[in-house]
């Protein structure tokens, strides 16, 4: 649903912004392996579908990316970079099956621009700038689940010219990574061949041609700042525990800051656990390499449609799984050298800045899709069931005990009795939202400010969706309004106080005039409140027992 009305939005916004196009000369930079010419329109220049990596196709399939070593000649940046192979929709609903299989076929992704070769990077800039302009840096990372998504959907035109309007010039990039069975394959074998967590890999080898190249287009090496939304947002809370904290390169930081839209810590289980191995074995299954002798280099050696179909046909998260996903990042032992929580509560984090905030129904669309969960004992068993394998039908029992069994209780929240699509709806879709998003933000807050108490942070609450019926600010709405493509007071807001941070670590420094004061959370424990109308300050302590419960459990609720 997110990703359609992103679409949209999107093109929206690029046909407003048509009639005004005013062109340039054709930007160009000259890189060590590649000239790449790139577009301007409103002065700004874009650079779509740089490569970044060598091609991960054949024998480089479920492998670690690999640098560029070779002379590309003239990139045209132009065009619209290819997306990395999608997953959509599973389900055992027949039509939503139906559906779901064509979207999973190589003409749909072939359709809209989808393929193994797909590690590119694009780069917007304001049109003045130069090799020595020395401008601060925000890398995004997008999100969708660990299971689609592309650079396609995210144009930064808007926050450029936001910056250029105010004289804070910033630098835009955006990096396309490998997603679903391609990116994030779980499975003993991919553990012993230390091949997991792709997508991750991808999005460091992104960061380390930023540090290289960045300055050929006027941006500073040593001012960037990583910000993502929903898998993206925790793609950046994994990117500042990877190597155990450690974000250097060349003896020097990879970034300085970090914004986290909608995701933090995600407790899970090894990349050899039985879901994984089961996973696994799934699409070695469906990919005929049941009995090969090396069922790997099987998977390495099928044709695209045979990997496609078998790397997505296992649950999707848009399905009655949902967030029971499939694919995911989950400890190595090398890259990810423990579980989320662990890391982060051990300390090994890179000390920077950082942004965290969410949307106030991160779960409502999460739950569309289980209209059976009709009592309590539902709910517990689904939960048993598909999420939480190392906590007792008991300990799940206690957790969902911590939501009361009254829609009132329930997201959307503050709209009493309304909006419940099916007995547990509302219920179920804050339970998923707390635990995936909302409150474990508040235990990473808690951790941060703990271990790392010198480290300002800051974090926020979206309500600007109130009274949408049935999902309310519901997860990934906010991609709406910090790319600009819903204008207004909240993407005003978030906005200029996201260019104070990319500028100076610090989102009140620069604001223009009448932004409240956003004050540290460790010094207040106080959320900004984006609402449709204004901004205010809002106390980080609804639902004080089930984060108390989440905080003490964590331990038993890795997916």
């Amino acid at each position: 649903m997110w990703y359609l009305l992103s679409l949209a939005a999107l093109f929206a916004h690029l046909s407003a912004a048509a009639p005004t196009i005013n062109k340039r000369a054709d930007p160009t930079v000259k890189l060590d392996y590649a000239n790449i010419v790139g577009s301007s329109v409103l002065g700004v220049d874009s650079f779509k579908g740089i490569p970044y990596a060598q091609p991960p196709v054949g024998k480089l399939r479920l492998k670690p990316p690999q640098p560029i070593t070779t002379n590309l000649g003239t990139i045209q940046a132009t065009g619209l970079p290819r997306a990395c192979p999608q997953m959509y929709l599973s389900s055992d609903n027949i039509p939503e099956d139906i559906l779901g299989r064509f979207i999973n076929t190589p003409f749909f992704q072939t359709v809209s621009n989808a393929g193994e070769d797909c590690l590119t990077i694009n780069i917007q800039r304001p049109s003045s700038a130069t090799p020595t302009s020395k401008l601060p840096v925000v890398f995004w990372i997008f999100g969708g689940a660990f299971e689609l998504g592309s650079t396609q959907l995210y144009d930064g035109t808007s926050l450029v010219l936001r910056s250029m309007a105010q004289n804070r010039d910033i630098i835009y990039v955006a990096v396309n990574y490998r997603v679903g069975g391609f990116g994030f394959m779980p499975g003993s074998d991919i553990l012993k061949d230390g091949s997991a967590n792709l997508g991750h890999l991808d999005q460091r080898l992104g960061l380390q041609w930023v540090a290289d190249n960045i300055a050929k287009f006027g941006g500073d090496p040593e001012k960037v700042t990583i910000w993502g939304e929903s898998a993206g947002s925790i793609s950046v809370y994994n990117q500042m525990t990877l190597y155990d904290g450690d974000n250097t390169y060349k003896g020097k930081p990879l970034f300085r800051a970090a914004i986290m839209d909608s995701g933090s810590v995600v407790p899970a289980d090894p990349v050899d656990c039985p879901k994984g191995n089961a996973i696994y074995n799934k699409v070695v299954s469906e990919a005929g390499c049941a009995n090969a002798a090396n069922k790997l280099d099987c998977l390495r050696s099928a044709d695209y449609t045979t990997f496609l179909n078998a790397a997505n046909s296992v649950p999707a998260f848009l399905s009655y799984n949902s967030v029971a996903l499939s694919y995911l990042p989950r400890p190595d032992g090398k890259a990810l050298t423990a579980s989320a929580d662990v890391l982060g509560k051990s300390g090994h984090i890179a000390k920077v800045p950082f942004i965290i905030g969410d949307q106030e129904d991160e779960g409502t669309i999460f739950a569309l899709m289980q209209s059976n969960l009709t009592t309590t004992d539902h709910v517990v068993d689904y939960l048993s069931t598909l999420y939480f394998h190392s906590a007792t039908k008991q300990q799940v029992r206690d957790l969902v005990a911590t939501y009361p069994d009254d829609p009132s209780a329930g997201s959307p929240f503050r709209t009493g009795p309304f909006n419940q699509l099916y007995p547990q709806y509302k219920r179920l879709a804050a339970i998923l939202g707390d635990l995936v998003f909302t409150l474990s933000r508040r235990v990473f807050l808690n951790i941060a400010n703990q271990k790392q108490p010198d480290v300002p942070s800051w974090s926020y609450l979206a309500t600007y969706g109130y009274g949408i019926p049935f999902i309310g600010t519901f997860h990934a709405s906010d991609i709406l309004t910090t790319h600009g493509y819903t204008p207004g007071i909240p993407s005003t807001s978030i906005q200029n106080y996201y260019l104070s941070f990319i500028n100076t670590m610090d989102p009140n420094k620069g604001m223009p005039f009448g932004f409240p004061n956003w004050p540290r959370w460790g010094e207040s424990k106080k959320l900004l409140n984006f609402s449709a109308l204004g901004n205010s300050l809002l106390s980080d302590d609804f639902r004080a027992t089930s984060a108390k419960y989440i905080a003490d459990h964590v331990d038993i609720l890795h997916i």
